[in-house]
């Protein structure tokens, strides 16, 4: 059948416009990428999972509409674009939601999944459906099992006991990200930490590479993000020094950055939730035993960035016991505090007061001393360094070594090494570096997840289940309660859970937690190259041809985790030969927020915008027009602010065009008015750039004028017959399909061509268009402006100079004054210097 029904409505009706194209889109399949030739130059772009929560939302339609500019701004560059789409579709809010309606949560999110799958499909984003995933398919949650499998052979996947963040409500552990003021980011209940024994990939492994890989995304991803990367795996460079505690055997390691500092330490400071701390004060009175237990309950209750906050009041408690300082001998009171965390370094710190803020905080709060052991220079116009003691302010830049015994008057540079050494020597201390990172959690006490592929037998320990076996599915939820207490709803899934050991065939239990839905988002991007396959995760030969992801669109609060995770579990299959590249996505896209009256959107504030209600209003083109126009896409947009209608009028001016075009297709596009061809290929020229550098506001505000000087063309110029229109107007429907896609489409029907626009090759620019007839060459007599000259643009010099001199604007300037210099810049200036 012919794709090229005839529009019989004179007026832009986006709606029926809609109508008219879903249909034949759906047909023709424009977007799937099974069949591309092997030699076919490819991009990969790729949107950030969505969740299906409910319907699509303002922030998915400004995401959404970033992401398919990419792709459909390739295709028109003549790649082959992979633009798949899938669900992450595990998870806590969907079970928390089955929990709360009675259902079981396979039902709530496959609804919600068609929920959105129809709005994608009204939003005309070009995906290739043919890929689409589900995580909480078993053919998607197999491989998560087969990854953890390849992790565990590896050495990469443990267990441990731990003190996690735990929701007694949500009867799970939570990352700390997902604890705000202390509280459960979800249910909003108190959390407490709980030691449980959990499951851990080994991501500190992959430290070091985590940091230095990212001089290999400088490029692609934005300065805050990398610096974000960075500061959460939070490398450093120091020394381990050895303590002797007094009445313990033992001795205790201390992490410190600043070595140079060790003769400054006037108390240690223990974290409270360390085995370390309890044991101390196992041996102290009744009272301070009780104090200390009644502290650890506080400090439970915050998690580890608010426990390191700055201006965070600090509290503590002393142990009754002293640690030896090794440079000097001096005994060094143990406190207990919150400020110290329990997992960094080794869980104690060597406090400096006088050099250290937080240090200094709390030995103000406790009345404890501080030595100054650098001498620093005087700040902010100070005349002399003034005693952090006084000022309470510490003190911790570089200077020379005071009070330090043999090594004052030592740099910092000089010192750090120097005190390294010493301690080398006699056996107490040795260079080491540190992480901020930790290794990744990722056990989950709920139901709907991916089932951990490990089997717990008395005799054979922890036994991996047989590739064979994969995947271990989900026991229905039904006769399950999804809010059993303190242990995952798995455990209770008897004929599922008692399973024979498949190494002695003895009886024994699978593991009955669940995995982090982070584990599921890590290699997504992977399992679009192989969707349909039941043989591999992803076939490695299609991975060459098209990973890395070529462009990443998505929002900024993933910029930590999310982003981590997946450039670690790509280095992972780096390792064991998998893929031949180290960084998952080469250029990254971070979209701002959707607000309304300056807030985000939200049911209990009154301001929320839906999605599905704008789309109605004004249609999908007028709202991919406004997200793409409204600003900078790293920038959040107020609705409030921004105009669909405004979108809308001008789509219709647009399409107009199309309408009123009377010059057949194959005109001769040379014979047309050049003023407007001028114009048309400066756009070519210009809006390529433009977008790969996200500049989409820019790109909209071009068209638009490309538009308007078009309908000036046709209204008071050449005419709609002029073959320079129909040339514009095809340029303007082939570039509107990025932003436009429906409006584009009947606009390129208008002109007399097959569906679809998506795939047709952009015009190049004509280099001899981009060149001006003329430019305006302006004279200046002793920097004044007097005249003004068209002149042509390969003029010479000599004779830019006589024109200017024969200029009566000039002459009359220089009346009777004498030239004394004549300076010209051809073709655009000549300034003459005279004098009177």
């Amino acid at each position: 059948m012919s794709t090229n029904e005839p529009n019989i409505d004179e007026k832009y009706d986006f709606s029926a416009i809609q109508d008219r194209w879903l249909g034949i889109w759906d047909k023709l399949a424009p977007f799937n990428t099974a069949d591309v030739p092997a030699d076919a130059p490819r991009k990969y772009v790729l949107d950030m999972f969505p969740y299906p929560s409910g319907d699509l939302h303002m922030g998915h339609a400004e995401a959404f509409a970033l992401g398919d500019v990419l792709a459909r701004y390739w295709r028109g560059q003549g790649f082959s674009v992979l633009h798949p789409i899938g669900w992450d579709s595990f998870g806590l809010p969907a079970e928390n939601a089955a929990i709360k309606r009675g259902i079981d949560p396979r039902e709530w999110t496959y609804q919600n999944i068609e929920q959105q799958k129809t709005s994608f499909r009204r939003y005309a984003t070009s995906f290739d459906w043919s890929r689409e995933i589900h995580t909480s398919d078993p053919e998607y949650y197999r491989w998560n099992q087969w990854l953890f499998l390849e992790m565990f052979n590896k050495g990469l996947a443990y267990r441990k006991d731990s003190p996690v963040n735990w929701c007694p409500n949500d009867q799970t552990v939570l990352a700390n990200e997902q604890v705000v003021d202390g509280r459960c980011e979800r249910c909003g209940a108190l959390v407490t930490k709980k030691k449980l024994n959990q499951w851990y990939f080994k991501i500190t492994d992959y430290a070091d590479r985590l940091v230095d890989d990212l001089s290999l995304l400088e490029e692609g991803w934005q300065s805050k993000v990398l610096s974000m990367q960075r500061n959460w795996v939070g490398r450093s460079n120091g020394a381990d020094v050895t303590f002797e505690i007094e009445g313990r055997a033992e001795p205790i390691t201390v992490y410190t950055t600043r070595p140079d500092t060790l003769f400054g330490a006037t108390f240690m400071v223990v974290a409270a939730d360390a085995d370390l701390a309890a044991e101390l004060v196992a041996e102290a009175d009744a009272e301070t035993r009780m104090k200390f237990q009644d502290y650890l309950e506080e400090v439970k209750k915050a998690n580890d960035i608010e426990r390191q906050a700055t201006d965070r009041e600090k509290t503590g408690l002393f142990s009754g016991r002293y640690a030896i300082n090794p440079v000097n001998g001096e005994k060094l009171p143990i406190w207990i505090s919150d400020y110290v965390l329990a997992d960094y370094g080794h869980g104690a710190i060597m406090a400096v007061p006088a050099h250290d803020q937080r240090d200094l905080d709390f030995a103000k709060a406790f009345d404890l001393p501080v030595r100054i052991v650098v001498e620093t220079e005087p700040v902010d116009g100070a005349d002399a360094v003034v005693d952090p003691a006084e000022s309470g302010i510490a003190l911790p830049g570089a200077g020379k070594m005071i009070n330090s015994g043999k090594f004052d008057g030592l740099t910092k540079a000089e010192s750090i090494p120097a005190i390294i050494a010493d301690l080398e020597e006699r056996g107490l201390g040795h260079a080491s570096k540190n992480y901020r990172l930790r290794d990744w959690l990722i056990s989950r006490q709920r139901y709907w997840g991916t089932p951990i592929p490990i089997i717990h037998c008395g005799d054979c320990g922890e036994v991996p289940v047989p590739a064979s076996e994969l995947p271990v599915r989900l026991p229905e939820s039904e006769g399950l309660d999804l809010q059993a207490k303190g242990a995952s709803p798995l455990g209770a899934a008897e004929d599922w859970v008692n399973v024979p050991c498949p190494t002695c065939g003895k009886p024994a239990k699978r593991d009955s937690d669940t995995m982090d839905t982070f584990v599921d988002s890590s290699w997504y991007f992977l399992r679009f190259l192989s969707a349909n396959s039941d043989e591999v995760a992803f076939d490695v030969n299609e991975a060459k041809k098209w990973a890395p992801v070529d462009h990443y669109v998505g929002g900024v609060e993933h910029a930590i985790l999310h982003l981590l995770y997946a450039r670690f579990i790509t280095k992972v299959l780096h390792d064991l030969g998998y893929v031949d590249f180290v960084e998952p996505f080469t250029a990254l896209l971070n979209q701002g927020m959707v607000l309304m009256d300056g807030s985000k959107m939200s049911k209990s504030k009154g301001n929320l915008v839906e999605f599905a209600g704008e789309l109605d209003a004004y249609g999908a083109d007028a709202l991919r027009v406004t997200m793409a126009f409204a600003s900078p896409p790293e920038d959040d947009i107020d609705w409030a602010d921004v105009s669909p209608a405004g979108a809308a009028k001008f789509l219709a001016r647009a399409w107009r065009i199309s309408k009123d075009v009377t010059t057949p297709s194959g005109s001769i596009a040379d014979d047309g008015d050049r003023a407007l061809r001028r114009e048309t290929h400066r756009f070519l020229a210009d809006a390529p750039a433009l977008i790969e550098s996200y500049k989409f506001n820019v790109v909209v505000a071009r068209l638009m004028e490309l538009t308007n000087v078009t309908r000036r063309a046709i209204d008071s110029g050449p005419g709609a017959g002029d073959p320079a229109v129909r040339e514009a107007a095809e340029v303007l429907a082939t570039a509107l399909n990025i932003f436009a896609p429906f409006a584009a489409e009947d606009m390129w029907s208008n002109l007399g061509f097959p569906a679809p626009v998506a795939l047709v090759r952009w015009k190049d620019a004509d280099p001899s268009l981009l060149v001006a007839d003329s430019v305006t060459a302006v004279f200046q007599v002793n920097g004044k402006v007097r005249d003004r000259v068209d002149v042509a643009p390969d003029i010479s010099a000599a004779d830019l100079e006589a024109i200017a001199l024969a200029s009566d604007g000039v002459k009359r300037a220089i009346g009777e004054g004498q030239i004394v210099k004549v300076i010209v810049r051809e073709p655009k200036l000549v300034n003459i210097a005279i004098k009177a």
